[in-house]
């Protein structure tokens, strides 16, 4: 027997009961049959009960939960500390109130409770982070006279599906270059699933080594990683979850992914881009210095050679091709930056 069919028994029975005691009166009234009036008010009664009960009780009380199940720790606190505030405030203030004549010494002092409590709430939440940077600031005047090492602020970094099917992030994260905990998100890991599953079979490769490389990030102790059910209200894809979460959370979001980069930029989510840390780590070369190149195919242009750092930069050398398969010394001539990345141009070492 579920909960909510309890309660709605016991609505049921309440307002029957309540519902023949109001047929009963009404009949005396009327100076009708109490009988019928009491049979007709009482099913009434049950009627209401059993239909109405649970959008008054475990409804409610269910959505209050899956809200605070979704909201912050910040946001909770404040939302507490506001109601707090305002009902202390109410209180006081409810004392003189309640001096007045009838009926507004009876009902002003709850209306100007409720209402000082809902302003407190509003205050404090929607003025938090200036409350959160005021108290951190009193606390560190007293600590002043006994100044401790203090401990870095842990950040929160999301991760997105493709950064995560991208494999590199678990190299990073060995290297100890990622401060804070990795944030995965559970609709993050139903897309995941959803293409390990697909009956392509290179997106299921591509699910599959994602998955991999979630417990390789699991097991490696240079990093911490958590797995949350925070969510965001209504049906959004899962970038626009990604975004909004962010936003809720205050915190950048990891990815390879340029449609996501551009969205977030405009809605002021911070984008932490693996493939923009690619490019800012890798060697730079300038005109003139000497570059060793193996030749491995033809260029575009005649008589053009091309090769590859180990990074992926792509060398062109001039009357390159008759190295072909060859590895021949080389000097750079003209280093150009590309959208897809770094291209280096270079001629043959004559010395």
């Amino acid at each position: 027997m579920s909960l909510e069919f309890f309660i709605r028994m016991i609505g049921m029975v309440v307002l029957a009961v309540g519902g023949v005691s109001w047929g009963v009166y009404l009949a005396q009234i009327a100076g009708e049959s109490a009988q019928l009036y009491g049979v007709v008010m009482g099913l009434l009664g049950a009627l209401v009960g059993l239909v109405l009960t649970p959008f008054l009780t475990t409804r409610p009380i269910r959505a209050i939960r899956v809200s605070l199940g979704q909201t912050n720790n910040r946001t909770l606190f404040s939302i507490l500390s506001g109601l707090i505030i305002g009902l202390i405030i109410g209180a006081l203030l409810s004392v003189p109130l309640a001096q007045l004549p009838r009926p507004f010494g009876q009902i002003l002092p709850i209306v100007f409770t409720i209402v000082m409590a809902y302003l407190g709430i509003t205050l404090f939440v929607s003025r938090q982070e200036d409350f959160r940077s005021m108290f951190a600031g009193f606390l560190h005047r007293q600590q002043s006279d006994a100044p401790k090492a203090s401990e870095p602020i842990e950040q929160v970094i999301l991760l997105d599906t493709s950064v995560i099917i991208d494999g590199r992030i678990a190299d990073i994260a060995r290297t100890g270059f990622i401060p804070g905990t990795l944030l995965i998100t559970r609709f993050v890991l139903q897309e995941l699933q959803y293409i390990a599953d697909s009956a392509d079979g290179l997106r299921r490769q591509r699910g599959r080594r994602g998955l991999e490389v979630l417990s390789d990030l699991q097991k490696n102790e240079q990093v911490k990683v958590t797995i949350t059910d925070q969510d965001v209200k209504g049906n959004h894809p899962v970038d626009e979850k990604l975004i909004l979460l962010a936003r809720k959370l205050s915190c950048p979001v990891l990815t390879n992914d340029y449609n996501l980069n551009r969205v977030a930029e405009l809605q002021g989510v911070r984008i932490l881009n693996i493939n923009e840390l690619a490019n800012a780590v890798k060697v730079v070369y300038l005109p003139g210095e000497p570059l060793t190149v193996q030749i491995i195919q033809e260029g575009k242009e005649f008589g053009q050679g091309v090769g590859y750092l180990d990074d992926g930069t792509m060398i062109v050398v001039e009357n390159g091709v008759e190295h072909l398969g060859s590895k021949i010394p080389t000097v750079v001539t003209k280093v150009l930056q590309t959208a897809a990345g770094r291209m280096i141009f270079a001629r043959p070492d004559g010395k």
